[in-house]
């Protein structure tokens, strides 16, 4: 039944095999048992795709549940113990998850050996109960989702640019002067089109554009390096750049006003060793009196 719902979630049964560390032959094997069990086809397949049947799509929605409470009633023999064990999915944004939550992972995972974590790296905002996650992530003011959230040091960013896009173009001395300049826009956000900075004579909004719109930081930070225009992206995606001379901070005296960044679990979800766990980690590496070397300062 597990290795179904993999198959059914990830939409095909080579990305479940790589999920579940098997080979798509074998997921096949498992879901044609199962049907051979209950004497029903639950998927239909063609060479590239596959889509659930009628009773296949019901069965999906029933598994899904007897494989949550499988897992609860694990949580609960492991919350008898006080042993943080099982299989934590939590999403994070790109930037984020790569160049800051991966760095400290090792760590988690070294201190609890019988944790296993699936980490989905993406900029949308994920849907904690549509999709199975167990903790996310997220950048920005939280709408009313009843959703519990956890306070994490504000999520920081910089502005910057090559040296060569600075050496042949006029100087930048005030947010407004952007207005003539190429501004990598960065389409998950707001940053698409207005960049706002907090100076000494108050919050100044600034539209900008330029001919380059994407929807990752990491392709954005090629881009600057390679002098294509200014960049407006976390700190800790620009650290080691910055550090290096790659790129230059511009407007340092003009700070750019902070998110709020949170981590965020369903009101439901109970409170297993390996929930609270990693509820600590992440507190202890990027909340608020996390050290500003940890936290992204």
């Amino acid at each position: 039944m597990a290795v179904f719902v993999r198959a059914v979630e990830t939409g095909s049964f080579s990305a479940a095999g790589a999920a579940l560390g098997m080979s798509s032959q074998l997921v096949g094997k498992h879901v044609a048992a199962l049907e051979q069990h209950l004497r029903l086809q639950l998927i239909t397949r063609t060479t590239r795709r596959h889509h659930l049947t009628e009773a296949g799509a019901a069965y999906f929605e029933r598994v899904k549940i007897i494989l949550a409470e499988v897992e609860a009633s694990e949580g609960m023999a492991a919350l008898s113990r006080g042993t943080a064990r099982g299989r934590l999915r939590i999403a994070a944004p790109v930037s984020f998850g790569v160049h800051a939550l991966a760095r400290h992972l090792p760590d988690y995972l070294a201190a609890h050996p019988e944790v296993t974590v699936d980490l989905a790296l993406s900029n949308r905002t994920v849907d904690l109960i549509e999709e199975g996650i167990d903790l996310a992530f997220r950048v920005g003011a939280l709408s009313d989702s009843g959703l519990i959230a956890r306070s994490l040091a504000p999520y920081r960013l910089r502005l910057c640019a090559a040296p060569a896009y600075l050496a042949n173009h006029p100087p930048i001395t005030h947010p407004q002067e952007l207005q003539a300049h190429e501004c990598l826009g960065f389409s998950h956000s707001d940053l698409r089109r207005r960049w706002s900075f907090d100076g000494p004579e108050g919050m100044v909004s600034v539209a900008v554009s330029g001919r380059l719109m994407v929807d990752s930081g990491e392709a954005l930070l090629v881009a600057a390096r390679a002098g294509l225009g200014l960049l407006l992206q976390p700190c800790e995606l620009v650290r080691d750049d910055l550090a290096r001379g790659r790129l230059v901070e511009v407007l340092p005296d003009w700070p750019i006003p902070v998110r709020p960044f949170h981590l965020l679990h369903a009101p439901d979800r109970r409170m297993t060793p390996k929930l609270r766990s990693f509820i600590d980690f992440a507190l202890s590496v990027f909340g608020p009196g996390a050290e500003p070397s940890t936290n992204r300062a």
